[in-house]
């Protein structure tokens, strides 16, 4: 089964002329040619119905929040009252709690103070194109009579540098040609002090490949963008560079922040000024007519523009790229490249199953920037720990209603890895500060290999040895710090040793697995070939006897099941034993289904799910017919759980423990309830009265699980049948079971003013369900079950 991707991200052209001829333009200088029979300017009927084209995109699909970009051409010709109109329109259009990130990109020539005004009332933040110091700009970005822009577009940043018009500066778009000298443009560009740089690979394909001089090396792109990582890092990063973060921050794991890289799914639409729907401007560099898709926005959806083929090839992550790319060490981070770079016409040449003609750029850059060992600003060692509480409006109203988009979940994710930083920073200073040698090297590869540490701390039982010996608990010693410096050292390859103790016969690091060695120290160096470890009994170990097994899911998505780290006894049923060979393939497979059903029966919350679920631990199984799941308050990204008889109860077990997984990491950025309130609440579930908390996460938990009977008794529509009776029996109890918790919290009187927020946010997203019409037999089952557990 594939999942649909909504859309998040549009591109509306305002004008399809431009005022500059930049010989470099993908729109008017290469393949496609439709520029010519489109007209200049949108109509307004087209903007109103892209806007209400958005909107029920918006609402059908509860996103949070949408960015839209005018764009053209130069969108600055459609003048400020067509761009007034596309702002009042769209903002007009949108679901309440959906955010609108309205921005312009322009080449800024015709950018004036009257303009910035307008775009200060209406909320749009500018992107402005350079590309460097006059010289460089000049080579492409010229008017065509051959005069230089250069000047006006310095009148326009410094526009925007005024303290009135300083928040609507959203960056420079810089495009790379080799020929210019990397250091006199980004020391142009850092002048300007923008608050973000882009800086983009020239559009080619195999067909028609980007210049390489013979004076330069074989990979000329990535060598510019290396001389220029290099003094950013130097200058302690004084602007954002999507290109640089998106590598660091694939190769940890997370979602890239830019089309060109890593495998995340496009989420991109654009609006011509005709009113057609068009796939993104760069394959306007593969062949005439390659962005078309033959749909407009009079007559097709946002979702029919999602299910078009050239839509659903950018979102298919690792199964859609070329077999060279799959089998690619650096391909999470590459993603294959940008996908119109991929294009090869000739016979045999497979249109874009290829790899992207900046290939070996792209290798270059990766290892370039994973290597790199400059100083990175850090805080000083005995700084206070900066644990940011950095949710938005938007992002807390989304939470509110149950769900989560993969950034706010991403969010989420930050928020509990600063938390695991301090924890642990505040558990070994609270030590004695022992094991200094383990601290220090942490400290060290903090700064030479972030993404090693990250890597580490991030995984779900790093700080659950911080949490015990912060509660009291110092059974466990200093071992625990000493294994996460390790796993780090291996992981960043630089040759660092650390001793870490042996205890019970296995030697455990973190996020890779165990080894069997006898009690004492052990010393574990990481290598550029790999792991090495001496035993005390001076034996030298190069592999693990137990690694740290995990299960690749649709979509390229992995999930570990985590069945070694010793620290996995922080769930509050007892965990499993390492899983057999047997087991392990009964856990993959019914793994991959349960995935399959969460993205058919709860898409709502599956997005959440894919960023944050990063580990199952095997429990051990509950009494015959019981299921067993639990979620531990200081492990977020894991879930544990014995597995159930079906793919159906694993999947609707997984969304209700990673709801407690969500709301845990709420809590602790921020009071829901009043933290002295003692009184004890009964649950419409539970026979026992529990602490106000237990009834926020029980409610917050169940929203999943109403929603989950829920869209299973709307598939069932009509059909007859135990299975679907028996959805239509447990949509009817839960549902009322999680509204009448709802009320129960609300009425407390124990909620904060955000407490309440959540509260109201509960109950709008179990509304519409209380509103489905279920037959009377259902209903009388539902009664029946409350009155037996009002007996008990």
């Amino acid at each position: 089964m594939t999942t649909r991707i909504p859309l998040t991200q549009f591109v509306v052209k305002m004008h399809s002329r431009c005022d500059l001829a930049c010989d470099h333009c993908y729109v008017y200088e290469h393949a496609d040619s439709s520029w010519r029979t489109r007209p200049k300017t949108v109509g307004d009927e087209i903007l109103a119905k892209a806007a209400e084209r958005i909107g029920e995109h918006a609402a059908a699909h509860r996103l949070p929040a949408v960015r839209v970009v005018l764009h053209g051409g130069e969108p600055l010709l459609a003048g400020p009252d067509r761009l007034r109109r596309a702002a009042e329109e769209l903002r007009a259009a949108l679901p309440p709690g959906c955010a609108l990130d309205l921005r312009i990109h322009t080449n800024g020539v015709l950018l004036s103070r009257a303009f910035c005004e307008l775009f200060a009332e209406l909320g749009v933040r500018v992107g402005i194109s350079l590309d460097g110091d006059r010289a460089a700009n000049d080579r492409h970005r010229r008017f065509a009579d051959g005069r230089s822009s250069h000047p006006q577009v310095l009148r326009a940043v410094a526009l925007l540098r005024e303290p009135a018009y300083r928040h609507l500066f959203a960056g420079l778009l810089c495009t790379i040609d080799v020929e210019n000298d990397p250091v006199a443009v980004y020391r142009a560009l850092v002048e300007l002090q923008p608050p973000a740089v882009d800086f983009l690979l020239p559009h080619a394909t195999w067909d028609d490949p980007p210049k390489r001089p013979s004076t330069l090396g074989p990979t000329p792109y990535a060598d510019w963008l290396l001389a220029v990582h290099e003094l950013w890092e130097a200058d302690r990063r004084p602007f954002a560079v999507r290109t640089f973060e998106s590598v660091h921050r694939t190769r940890r794991g997370f979602s890239s922040l830019t089309e060109s890289l890593g495998l995340e799914p496009s989420d991109l639409a654009v609006l011509e000024t005709d009113g057609t729907f068009e796939q993104a401007d760069s394959l306007k560099t593969a062949y005439d007519g390659a962005p078309a898709t033959g749909l407009n926005v009079f007559e097709h959806t946002l979702d029919d523009l999602a299910g078009h083929p050239g839509v659903a090839a950018r979102q298919s992550g690792l199964a859609g790229l070329c077999g060279t790319c799959r089998t690619c060490p650096v391909v999470r981070s590459c993603g294959g490249g940008l996908y119109a770079h991929r294009y090869r016409s000739d016979d045999g040449g497979g249109g874009f199953d290829n790899p992207s003609v900046y290939c070996g750029d792209l290798m270059a850059l990766i290892n370039g920037v994973a290597a790199y060992g400059g100083a990175v600003a850090v805080p000083a060692q005995n700084a206070a720990p900066v644990v940011p509480a950095a949710l938005a409006d938007h992002q807390l109203d989304e939470l509110a209603r149950g769900y989560g988009s993969a950034d706010t979940v991403h969010a989420l994710g930050r928020s509990q890895l600063a938390l695991t930083r301090a924890m642990l920073a505040a558990a070994w200073d609270a030590s004695g500060q022992g094991r200094a040698e383990a601290w220090s090297l942490l400290a060290a590869l903090d700064v030479a290999a972030p993404a090693a540490v990250d890597a580490v701390l991030a995984h779900p039982y790093a700080r659950a040895w911080a949490a015990r010996r912060l509660a009291g608990d110092l059974g466990t010693g200093l071992g625990p710090l000493a294994a996460l410096a390790a796993a780090a050292a291996v992981r960043a390859a630089r040759g660092d040793a650390v001793a870490v103790p042996v205890r019970g016969g296995w030697l455990h690091l973190p996020t890779l697995g165990r080894l069997a060695l006898p009690d004492g120290e052990a010393v574990v160096t990481g290598t550029a070939d790999g792991l090495s470890v001496r035993a005390c009994d001076g034996t030298v170990r190069t592999l693990l006897d137990e690694p740290l097994r995990r299960v690749r899911l649709a979509g390229g998505w992995t999930v570990a099941l985590e069945d070694v780290d010793p620290l996995r006894d922080s769930h509050a049923h007892a965990v499993s034993a390492r899983l057999s060979g047997g087991e392990l393939l009964d856990w993959t497979g019914a793994l991959r289904e349960s995935w399959e059903l969460l993205g058919r029966d709860l898409p709502g919350y599956a997005e959440g799910i894919r960023a944050g679920l990063t580990t199952v631990t095997p429990l051990r199984p509950g009494p015959a017919g019981r299921d067993v799941s639990s979620a531990a308050r200081q492990a977020f990204g894991a879930v544990g759980i014995a597995r159930p008889a079906t793919a159906p109860t694993l999947a609707l077990l997984l969304a209700h423990e990673f709801q407690h997984v969500k709301l845990g990491a709420v809590l602790d950025l921020t009071d829901l309830y009043d933290r002295g309130d003692d009184t004890l609440y009964f649950a419409p579930w539970r026979p026992d009265p529990r602490p106000l908390e237990g009834l926020l996460q029980g409610t917050y938990a169940h929203l999943a699980v109403t929603e989950y009977w829920g869209t299973r008794t709307l598939a069932y529509d009509g059909l007859p049948g135990e299975a679907a009776d028996r959805a239509r029996r447990e949509f009817a109890l839960w549902r009322r079971y999680t509204a009448e918790a709802v009320e129960r919290l609300a009425g407390s009187g124990a909620l904060t003013a955000l407490g309440l927020r959540f509260a109201d946010g509960m109950r709008a997203t179990v509304a519409p369900w209380l509103a489905v019409p279920l037959p009377a037999a259902a209903e009388r089952a539902a009664d029946r079950a409350r009155r037996e557990h009002a007996a008990v």
